[in-house]
């Protein structure tokens, strides 16, 4: 078997010290590591840098997903304490009651019909408990829903940021400055890094911007068990193009501009539509596209990206992207430099 499709082939030694804890000061003072996939040359530079390395009539293709709470902590009538992690925005079935799907933590078990209460806007009924841990919720709520959830919910930072509550600053930084779309239980990190200033200019220089949406799912964090990479169950997520972003990725394409995807969700956005559908055109539907080597990328010619976990299916993307080789090299020389690693951490540009 190809070393490209074993597991332990996308192992790397991270020293705990350089997983991000909190964002940079600045946004656009993150560090960029530019890759060249065709030489393997490695270029140092900061973020706010990142116009220098695009060109008139090149086009950005930007998620617009939006981050909501979905971490809810709450009390059983006993007044033990219950964390909820919900795994979709909640669905309203009528005013004032909505179902959701989400994991848990407690010192016991919960059964169906317990009952949760947060505050006198929620309460959260356990509807049906599933084999993998999961639980079905019902929420009752007073007044508009999702004033609701951002009242009563937490960012929902990712495990390996080691703080019993997100601070005031999350609310603000684990969200991109262009996220419209309410949807995702993880930020879509590559675009933590831009900032309003940096849109413009890149905008000025001639360069188009394509919004696209793919809500992420908590599968984000699921790490490949499977030895051999090709046998994993990727998780499906929400994607939309609308008809001028894919009208505008269209038009780069015929007219030799790149298009740059910004992120791993990006990627797999456009690429699912073009697999599915032969052309870039509007699309609204379930994403389960695994990207892991020999896929042939059809419209992406260069990824903003973070730095991804070990063994983790965003790195299997970027290695299919840029030659796994490649890109493990580059996190060895990210390491010995010291990048900051991870959602909060620095960024790559592989061009």
């Amino acid at each position: 078997m190809s070393e490209d499709f074993l597991l332990s082939s996308y192992q790397y030694h991270l020293p705990q010290e350089l997983i991000a804890q909190h964002p940079c000061e600045k946004r656009e003072e993150s560090r960029l590591l530019v890759l060249d996939r065709v030489s393997s040359d490695l270029k140092h530079t900061k973020f706010k840098k990142i116009i220098n390395f695009l060109n008139p009539g090149d086009c950005l293709v930007i998620n617009k997903t939006k981050v909501f709470p979905a971490r809810l902590i709450g009390k059983k009538p006993t007044g033990g304490k219950v964390e909820f992690f919900l795994l979709e925005l909640p669905r309203e079935i009528e005013n004032g009651l909505a179902t959701a799907r989400a994991l848990y933590k407690s010192s016991k078990p919960l059964k169906p019909g317990l009952t949760v209460s947060f505050n006198d806007l929620l309460k959260v009924k356990v509807e049906k408990r599933h084999s993998n841990g999961q639980l079905d919720l019902s929420l009752c709520y007073r007044g508009e829903l999702l004033s609701v959830i951002e009242q009563v919910g937490m960012m929902p930072l990712p495990p390996y940021i080691k703080r019993n509550r997100p601070k005031t600053i999350d609310k603000k930084r684990y969200q991109t400055v262009y996220a419209r779309e309410v949807g995702s239980v993880a930020a879509p990190t590559a675009g933590l890094h831009f900032t309003n200033q940096i849109i413009d200019n890149i905008l000025q220089k001639g360069v188009k911007i394509a919004p696209v949406t793919l809500h992420v799912g908590y599968g984000t964090f699921s790490p490949i068990r499977a030895q051999d990479i090709r046998k994993h169950k990727i998780h499906s997520e929400w994607i939309t193009i609308d008809e001028k972003s894919a009208l505008t990725i269209h038009e780069t394409k015929e007219s030799g501009g790149r298009v740059i995807a910004v992120g791993t969700t990006s990627v797999r956005t456009i690429e699912h539509v073009k697999k599915k559908k032969g052309e870039l055109c509007s699309y609204a539907g379930q994403c389960d596209l695994y990207i892991y080597p020999g896929f042939r990328f059809e419209v992406t010619d260069a990824l903003i990206t973070n730095f991804h976990l070990p063994g983790s299916s965003l790195l299997v993307l970027v290695s299919a992207f840029a030659g796994r080789k490649r890109i493990i090299d580059a996190y060895k020389e990210a390491i010995r430099e010291k990048y900051s690693f991870f959602s909060y951490g620095d960024a790559m540009l592989i061009v």
